[in-house]
C-alpha cells in the first residue's frame, strides 16, 4: 500500500541562494518568499510547491554531461517555444552545455549555479 505524500518542496544547493532565487523567480515568474536570505531562499507557486536554494560552502556545479560532479537535481520545463525561451533564460545568466542530444524537442542549460534543467518543446499557448 503506498505512502499518501505530496510534494512540497524541491531544493538546490549552491553558494548564492539570493541569486539563484533571482534567475528562478525572472525565468518562471513565481513569486520570492519574503523570508529568503543569503543562506536560504525559496520561490513558491500558487499550487504550493515551492523551490529552494541553500547556501552550501565550497558548492561544486556540476559537470553535465561529465559524471565527475554528479548532476545532482535535474528539472524539465515545458515551454511555448524553445528558441524565445532559450535566448530569454542565456540573457538572465543560464549556460547551454554541449552536446545537446536532441535540440529540436529539448534543450539541457545549466543555471548560474550550474544545475542542468531542461526546457521542454510542448506547453500548449495560453488561452
Amino acid at each position: 500500500m503506498p505512502v499518501h505524500m505530496r510534494l512540497s518542496a524541491i531544493t538546490l544547493d549552491c553558494a548564492d541562494p539570493l541569486a539563484l532565487a533571482a534567475f528562478y523567480q525572472q525565468a518562471t515568474g513565481l513569486g520570492i518568499h519574503p523570508n529568503s536570505d543569503t543562506d536560504f531562499a525559496a520561490l513558491e507557486s500558487e499550487g504550493g510547491l515551492s523551490i529552494g536554494f541553500q547556501r552550501v560552502d565550497g558548492h561544486r556545479a556540476p559537470s553535465w554531461p561529465d559524471p565527475a560532479v554528479p548532476q545532482q537535481l535535474h528539472c524539465c520545463f515545458r515551454v511555448v517555444d524553445l528558441d524565445e525561451t532559450e535566448a530569454r533564460l542565456l540573457e538572465l545568466g543560464a549556460g547551454k552545455p554541449d552536446p545537446q542530444p536532441n535540440e529540436d524537442k529539448w534543450r539541457v542549460l545549466t543555471d548560474p549555479a550550474g544545475h542542468p534543467f531542461c526546457i521542454v518543446a510542448g506547453l500548449a499557448a495560453p488561452e
